[in-house]
C-alpha cells in the first residue's frame, strides 16, 4: 500500500503548503544568490520544516536552475539523487539518537571539511537540533563561526528555547506557523483526487481541524 505521506511530499516551493513568509524570503534569497551558511527551522512538529529543508538543498544544488530563478527542476541528477535520498552532498541527522559530541565531530565537523562529492553545496540537515548535549553544541559552534563556503546547515526544532544563543545568533531564523484548516482540507482534497477516492468536504474538514494546523 502507497504511502502518501511521502508520495504526495512537496518537492518544490510552490507544493509546500503556507509558511508563505517563509517561502518568500528564501526563493528571494535563492534567486540572488544571497544564501545563508546557517539557516535555523522553528516550530511544531508537522508543519514543513524538514521539507522545506530538502527543497532547499535542491534548490541551491539544482544544476538546470537558472539565474533569478529559485524552484529546483527535479529532473537534473543533482535533484533526483536528493529526492531519492541518496545524495552524499546532503546529510540528514536526527539529532533526538546523535547527542553526543564525538557523533557531531564524525557525521558533521569531519564531514564539513570534505568538499562537496558532485554538487554546489554540501547541505547539513540537523533535525531536532534541541537534543545535542552542550559539548556537542560547543563543537557545532566552532563550525558555525567560521563554516567552509561550500558548506549550508539547517538546524530544525520544535523547542528552540532549548538552543543556546549562541547558537540562534549565527543563524537565520524562521519561526513556522500551523497550518490553517482550510490550506489542509484542500491538499488532502487533492490527493483525495488523485487517488481517486470519493470523500466528502465536510469529512476533509474535520480532519483538517483535528489536525490542530498539522499536515
Amino acid at each position: 500500500m502507497a504511502i502518501f505521506y511521502r508520495q504526495y511530499r512537496p518537492q518544490t516551493f510552490a507544493e509546500i503548503v503556507g509558511q508563505n513568509h517563509i517561502k518568500i524570503t528564501l526563493e528571494q534569497e535563492i534567486a540572488s544568490g544571497n544564501i545563508a551558511h546557517a539557516y535555523l527551522f522553528c516550530g511544531p512538529r508537522g508543519i514543513g520544516k524538514t521539507t522545506l529543508a530538502r527543497v532547499l538543498a535542491k534548490a541551491i544544488n539544482c544544476e538546470k536552475r537558472k539565474k533569478r530563478e529559485f524552484e529546483p527542476c527535479n529532473t537534473c541528477r543533482a535533484c533526483r539523487e536528493i529526492t531519492a535520498g541518496s545524495s552524499l552532498d546532503v546529510v540528514e541527522i536526527d539529532a533526538a539518537s546523535h547527542t553526543g559530541v564525538d557523533n557531531v565531530r564524525e557525521n558533521i565537523i569531519a564531514n564539513a571539511r570534505l568538499a562537496p562529492s558532485a554538487n554546489r553545496y554540501k547541505v547539513f540537515i540537523i533535525d531536532e537540533v534541541h537534543m545535542l548535549s552542550v559539548s556537542a553544541f560547543n563543537a557545532l559552534l566552532k563550525i558555525l563561526e567560521e563554516p567552509p563556503a561550500y558548506v549550508v546547515f539547517v538546524l530544525c526544532t520544535t523547542e528552540v528555547h532549548k538552543i543556546p544563543t549562541t547558537i540562534i545568533s549565527r543563524c537565520q531564523r524562521f519561526d513556522f506557523k500551523r497550518i490553517n484548516v482550510s490550506d489542509i482540507s484542500k491538499k488532502l482534497a487533492y490527493i483525495a483526487e488523485k487517488e481517486k477516492i470519493k470523500v466528502d468536504k465536510k469529512i476533509l474538514d474535520a480532519i483538517a481541524r483535528h489536525s490542530e494546523g498539522h499536515m
